[in-house]
C-alpha cells in the first residue's frame, strides 16, 4: 500500500534511514577559512569499516585551489608507534607552532590530507594500508569537488607514519606516488635494530603484526618497507636523527642503500645531535628539515603531471 502522507512509495525502514550517509556520496563540510586565505575541511570521513569507528580526514586547501585549478596533495600519515597518536598531529617539535605545519604546506600551493587509520589496538596489519589506500581512493573520487588533484601526490610520515608512508610508496598496485618525505621511521621489522625489542609479544611492531614479529616471519617481512624496493619506486627523502633511542637509524641507512641499489633517487640525511620526533635539536633546525621536506615535496608535485595515478 503506498504511503497515505507522500502519496508515493512505502517509506523505507527506519535502518535504512538512521545510517549517516556513505562517505562516497556524503556533502562535504563546510571549509573553515584562515586568515592566510588558508581553507580546512575537518572530520571528513573516507571510509566505513563494519564494527569499527568512522575513519576520517582533515583536509587542508591552498588559497587559491579550485575544481577548476586543483592543487596538487600531501597525504600525511602520523606517527605513534601504530598504537597511539592524531592525524592532525606532525610530532613533537611542530606541535606548538603557529601557523601550523598544514597551514604552511597549504600556504605553498599543496593541498594536504591528514589521514585516520586504525590503530593496533583496532586492528593488525594490513590493516593500515588498506585503510590509507582506501583514502587515495576516496580523494580522486571527492577531490576534485573540492579543488585537490589527487593524481599528483606524495606521502609524508613521520615514526610508525613513515613506515606506512613508505609501505603506500613501494606499493605497485596502489595508485603511484610523486615521492616519499619519511621522517625516522621504521624500515625493517624482521629483525632487532636497536630501541624496543621487536622479539617481545608487547613491543609496537609485535602489537601491529598480532604477535612478535620471530613468530610471524612472513607477516614481518611483508610489512617491512626495506623488502619492498624496487626499480619503479619513487624518490624518497629520508631524514633521521643520529642519535634516535626509539628506532634505529639503520633503519634509514639500510632503505635508502636499497633504493639506490635499485636505481631509485633517494636524499638521506642522519642528522647530528637529533633523537626520535627531533627531540635536542634547536628550533631553527626543526624549521630547516620541515622547509627541506617541503621543498622536495613542492619540487616533485610540479613535475608530476597525474599519469602516475
Amino acid at each position: 500500500m503506498a504511503d497515505a502522507v507522500s502519496g508515493g512509495a512505502p517509506p523505507a525502514p527506519p535502518r535504512e534511514l538512521i545510517a549517516a550517509p556513505h562517505p562516497d556520496a556524503a556533502p562535504l563540510p563546510r571549509a573553515a577559512e584562515h586568515p592566510s586565505g588558508v581553507r580546512v575541511l575537518r572530520g571528513v570521513p573516507y571510509r566505513e569499516v563494519p564494527g569499527s569507528r568512522p575513519l576520517e580526514l582533515d583536509l587542508w586547501l591552498p588559497p587559491a585551489a579550485s575544481p577548476a585549478r586543483p592543487a596538487p596533495l600531501v597525504v600525511f600519515v602520523h606517527g605513534g608507534g601504530w598504537r597511539r597518536g592524531r592525524r592532525d598531529d606532525m610530532g613533537l617539535r611542530l606541535r606548538e607552532w603557529e601557523p601550523g605545519p598544514f597551514e604552511r604546506i597549504a600556504a605553498a600551493g599543496l593541498a594536504v590530507a591528514c589521514v585516520d587509520y586504525r590503530l593496533s589496538g583496532e586492528a593488525v596489519f594490513p590493516a593500515q594500508t588498506d585503510d590509507l589506500r582506501a583514502a587515495l581512493r576516496w580523494l580522486a573520487l571527492r577531490g576534485p569537488a573540492a579543488g585537490v588533484d589527487a593524481g599528483r601526490f606524495v606521502v609524508w610520515g613521520e615514526s610508525a607514519g613513515g613506515h606506512l608512508a613508505s609501505l603506500l610508496a613501494l606499493d605497485r598496485t596502489a595508485p603511484r606516488a610523486a615521492g616519499a618525505v619519511v621522517w625516522y621511521a621504521p624500515g625493517d621489522l624482521t629483525a632487532p635494530r636497536g630501541g624496543p625489542d621487536p622479539r617481545r609479544p608487547d613491543s609496537p611492531e609485535a602489537l601491529l603484526l598480532g604477535g612478535a614479529p620471530a613468530a610471524l616471519p612472513e607477516r614481518a617481512r611483508e610489512a617491512s618497507p626495506l623488502a619492498h624496493v624496487h626499480a619503479g619506486a619513487p624518490p624518497f627523502l629520508l631524514l633521521h636523527g643520529a642519535g634516535d633511542t626509539m628506532v634505529d637509524p639503520s633503519h634509514s641507512t639500510s632503505l635508502a642503500a636499497a633504493l639506490r641499489e635499485a636505481g631509485v633517487p633517494v636524499e638521506l640525511e642522519t642528522v647530528p645531535g637529533a633523537d626520535h620526533v627531533w627531540y635536542g635539536l634547536g628550533d631553527a633546525e626543526v624549521e630547516d628539515l620541515f622547509a627541506r621536506s617541503l621543498r622536495f615535496a613542492a619540487r616533485l608535485l610540479a613535475t608530476a603531471d597525474g599519469s602516475r595515478a
